[in-house]
């Protein structure tokens, strides 16, 4: 299976001058986790809202941040025709819960998250990712 038969296709991003508040609605209306934060056609980082809540709010007046103040750098990512398990060996070492994906041309195309990988494989093979994802980091 590649992964782009399991992604979630379609993908809602942000610059990184977007106030946080805005950021946060597109998280609950879309009921995602994550907002990948793009600037001059490159991917540079992603807004979880565990970033809002661990970075934002410990700034302080949440009213003045940008994504760019709380987001995550350094983003990994996988191609749309990668097999699955090769994103999931990734995902897996990386301990990350959803990873973007790009395409042939490098424009992002969609997330592998874990409800994705839940739906598009076995219970045995989905329980053994989510405990990698979800180990205490060393």
């Amino acid at each position: 299976m590649k992964v782009r038969e399991a992604m979630h296709e379609g993908v809602t991003w942000c610059s990184p001058d977007t106030p946080l508040s805005e950021v946060a609605k597109i998280l609950r209306d879309e009921d995602i986790g994550a907002v990948p934060i793009g600037e001059n056609d490159r991917l540079i980082g992603m807004v979880t809202d565990r970033d809002i809540t661990c970075r934002g709010v410990v700034e302080g007046d949440l009213s003045s941040l940008t994504a760019r103040d709380v987001m995550t750098e350094g983003i990994e990512w996988c191609w749309a025709e990668d097999d699955m398990h090769e994103a999931l060996h990734k995902m897996e070492s990386l301990q990350l819960r959803r990873i973007p994906v790009m395409n042939e041309e490098k424009r992002l195309v969609g997330i592998l998250s874990l409800g994705d990988i839940s739906h598009a494989l076995g219970a045995n093979e989905c329980a053994e990712f989510a405990s990698s994802v979800s180990a205490h980091h060393a």
